[in-house]
């Protein structure tokens, strides 16, 4: 008897971090963790440097960057296990001597698991080591593949990730105003292009001193838009996966 996979509940945080103050987005993070949560969602996804704002000039302060295991992540952890959840934060990230801009995954049942953005661009590459290797996390019993911003550009990242076995593909991004049409676009092609699920959380207000894009989303396996966020500031988009429609 084949059996199916049970639907996975999604949410995409849109999020406004302050530059440069890790408290308050932690506390911001773990509020909206919860709403996430009750909601229902198992997968729940922040944008690029969520934890931190993207601001690289500032990177020269040791308080932030993260490690893997790092105790400040503690409530995150404690909240994720609690609901049996996986939540995706953007941070950098120091692992022995490497550097990542990189999407840190915790659940609290295990180590955390860090997917390095694979494809810098400007001044990110002065700074952070590439990513080299698909990552895929479990999810319940889906298999979720991450992605970091620039990394949608390339066909080749998503379909990487598919071919390690991921039913999803959830990206952090950075996209702004005149942007919209791009990240729909990337999203609902990594979409079709691989038959599975893809997932964006955007970073709202206004980063990089331009006005947010909003559209944090999810898309279906067919390139549909599934759910969208309705404004360019903070908000929460749920959406349900679907096995079926991974063959449909």
């Amino acid at each position: 008897m084949i059996t199916r996979r049970a639907d996975l509940t999604v949410a995409a945080i849109q999020s406004i971090p302050v530059i440069g103050d890790v408290e308050a987005n932690l506390e911001a993070a773990e509020t909206a963790l919860a709403q996430a949560t009750e909601g229902g969602a198992r997968l729940v996804l922040f944008p690029e440097l969520s934890l931190t704002g993207y601001d690289l000039d500032r990177l020269d302060d040791p308080r932030l960057w993260f490690a893997p295991g790092d105790a400040r992540l503690d409530r995150l952890r404690k909240s994720a296990r609690a609901a049996g959840a996986v939540v995706v934060v953007g941070v950098p990230v120091r692992v022995g001597q490497r550097r990542y801009l990189a999407s840190l995954a915790l659940s609290g049942n295990g180590p955390d698991v860090v997917a390095p953005k694979s494809h810098l661009h400007g001044a990110e590459s002065d700074i952070f080591d590439a990513g080299h290797e698909p990552v895929v996390v479990p999810v319940a019993d889906w298999s979720v593949g991450l992605a970091v911003c620039f990394d949608t550009a390339f066909a080749q990242h998503a379909e990487t990730l598919r071919t390690a076995g991921a039913h999803a593909y959830a990206a952090s991004v950075i996209f702004t105003e005149g942007e919209e049409r791009e990240l729909d676009q990337r999203m609902a092609s990594r979409a079709a292009d691989n038959n599975f699920w893809t997932i964006a959380a955007n970073l709202g207000g206004s980063p990089l001193g331009r006005r947010s894009a909003g559209g944090s989303g999810i898309w279906s396996p067919q390139g549909a838009v599934l759910a969208r966020a309705a404004g360019r500031d903070s908000e929460i988009v749920f959406g349900t996966l679907t096995e079926a429609s991974l063959s449909s």
